[in-house]
């Protein structure tokens, strides 16, 4: 494997095309999501340093009906397609791995879809903000109102109203697209159970 640095918005795979590689985050987050055919994106899931993109590969697809890409700035280790196939035909840890991986994976997708259904506005951003900041080194991360309605399929407005609130509240910090977790025990009071749910499932999965 490589080590790359990766930057927002940087494609790691399209839907219909074959995969070519898969990626193990090292720093930062990557995001999977639908696209419709109006071209409407919405994200599904998001992967760190936790876990793999490119599960359908590991699953035995050639191509999946997502895209893949990077969603806020680090690193990760790329294995090409084949070198992965390799491994899956002589069994290795990785592998059992990912099998737990899985499980873990599809937890967060339930959660996720439950979360979208039934949590408001607020709820899902500090989740959404928790999750990336388990990801990443310290307490900053760029992130603009735009990208954050547009992976929440919110309106943009509405993302503006709640990032007031939580700043006024003195749990974060936001200015020019760049965040800063300031209270990190007041943002988790604030999101739903999805996020501890989810960080249980794969700390009791993978340790």
């Amino acid at each position: 494997m490589r080590e790359v640095k990766l930057f927002q918005r940087a494609s790691l795979y399209e839907p219909n095309k074959p995969f070519r590689h898969v990626y193990f985050p090292e720093e930062g987050v990557g995001s999977i999501v639908t696209v419709l055919e109006n071209g409407t994106e919405t994200e599904v899931a998001t992967v760190g340093y936790e876990g793999m993109i490119g599960l359908p590969l590991f699953l035995g697809a050639k191509q999946s009906r997502e895209k893949a890409f990077w969603q806020v700035d680090g690193s990760a280790f790329v294995l090409d397609a084949e070198s992965l196939r390799e491994k899956m035909r002589r069994g290795s840890a990785l592998v059992q791995a990912l099998h737990l991986y899985i499980q873990a994976f599809l937890t967060q997708l339930a959660q996720s879809a439950t979360c979208n259904r039934v949590h408001k506005v607020e709820q899902r951003c500090a989740r959404w903000m928790l999750m990336t900041h388990d990801r990443v080194e310290g307490d900053e991360f760029n992130l603009t109102h735009q990208f954050l309605a547009d992976m929440l399929r919110i309106r943009r407005t509405g993302v503006t109203e709640v990032a007031s609130r939580l700043q006024r509240a003195g749990l974060i910090e936001y200015a020019r697209g760049h965040v800063r977790i300031v209270d990190r025990k007041g943002l988790e009071a604030v999101a739903c159970e999805c996020h501890r749910v989810v960080q249980q499932e794969y700390r009791r999965l993978l340790g």
